[in-house]
């Protein structure tokens, strides 16, 4: 069994988990010995610039989240988000850096495990933009019953289903059509599993865009004018990177589900391209919190925790607001 190469690198228990499967010759590969061709040197090398600024990010907002902020409802998604975005980042550098190293996994075991748990994080990241979306449109829409019904620990429980739906949806994804298919002949399993998980995700790209929309509809053409606040505009802000940059992921992701077999059909430039779109969008939401916080504020009288608790502001500025801000400056 051979290693995956390029777009194998964040599926590859698609193809390379049947010793069946047809041997691919990739025309990017095609390359003097020894050297790496530079249409797939120079998306890798991105991909590991644009990892680095996003751990960074990522790092910051859930240390701030975490440790020195109080959460609330959708601080609790964020911080999730930021974790997911982390560790996906992580797993691409170190893909990017080992295909540029030309070293090879450890083991086929590695290989797998390492592929589920991208696969895992990717997953819930989308998740996590879904829910956060969701229930800021039932903030906008039923802003009663989301203040005084809305039961406490909503976005705990959420993302602890988040998480284990994910990692069971990919384990078993693995399993079916990876350990299972180097053994028996399971492709109705396989198949069946495929389905599951495409089905998940369009699942969850019907209710963002839904909720994306019934949000938009709600703020800028409801029959009550509402004052749109510096967390909408984070929360739009970041649904529409994720449509720009992580969307064509999905959708592919969603097809290689459906081709399974022929992977090789499918352009490797064309992977190599998305595959920076999604590393641009994990990295963003750091960058937009950043945004979002310090826009019409004096960055010298500002530290970063004053930044992100701006930008997450879910009431509209009024000078009272403003005052309220100054007033945190002297706070340690």
């Amino acid at each position: 069994m051979g290693e995956s190469s390029n777009g194998e690198a964040f599926l590859a228990f698609k193809t390379s988990a049947s010793p069946t499967a047809p041997v691919t010759t990739n025309p990017m590969d095609e390359t003097l010995p020894g050297s790496i061709n530079i249409r797939i040197l120079i998306p890798k090398l991105m991909i590991i610039i644009f990892g680095l600024v996003g751990l960074m990010g990522n790092a910051i907002v859930f240390w701030l989240l975490g440790f020195h902020l109080r959460r609330n409802a959708f601080s609790v998604y964020i911080l999730n988000l930021a974790l997911a975005d982390f560790l996906f980042l992580l797993s691409s550098i170190i893909a990017s850096t080992l295909f540029l190293l030309k070293v090879s996994y450890l083991s086929i075991i590695f290989h797998l495990c390492f592929n589920t748990i991208m696969m895992v994080v990717y997953i819930t990241g989308i998740s996590m933009l879904s829910a956060i979306s969701t229930e800021c449109c039932l903030s906008v829409l039923c802003p009663t019953w989301y203040r005084c019904h809305r039961p406490v620990h909503t976005s705990t429980v959420m993302c602890a289903v988040i998480w284990v739906l994910s990692l069971l949806i990919c384990i078993l994804n693995s399993y079916f059509c990876a350990v299972l298919h180097t053994r028996y002949d399971n492709d109705n399993e396989c198949l069946a599993t495929n389905i599951f998980t495409a089905s998940y995700m369009i699942f969850l790209l019907v209710v963002l865009c839904l909720s994306s929309l019934a949000l938009l509809a709600r703020l800028f053409c409801g029959a009550g004018q509402m004052k749109l606040t510096r967390f909408h505009v984070t929360i739009l802000l970041t649904l529409l990177v994720f449509l720009l940059c992580g969307l064509p992921f999905v959708i592919y992701c969603i097809l290689l589900f459906k081709i399974k077999d022929d992977f090789h059909v499918l352009d490797v430039n064309l992977y190599l391209a998305l595959e920076v779109l999604t590393a641009i969008n994990s990295c963003a939401n750091p960058i937009i919190y950043f945004f979002v916080g310090s826009f019409r504020h004096q960055l010298k009288h500002q530290t970063l925790k004053m930044v992100l608790q701006s930008a997450l502001q879910d009431t509209p500025e009024t000078a009272e607001n403003m005052v309220e801000m100054s007033s945190n400056k002297a706070e340690p």
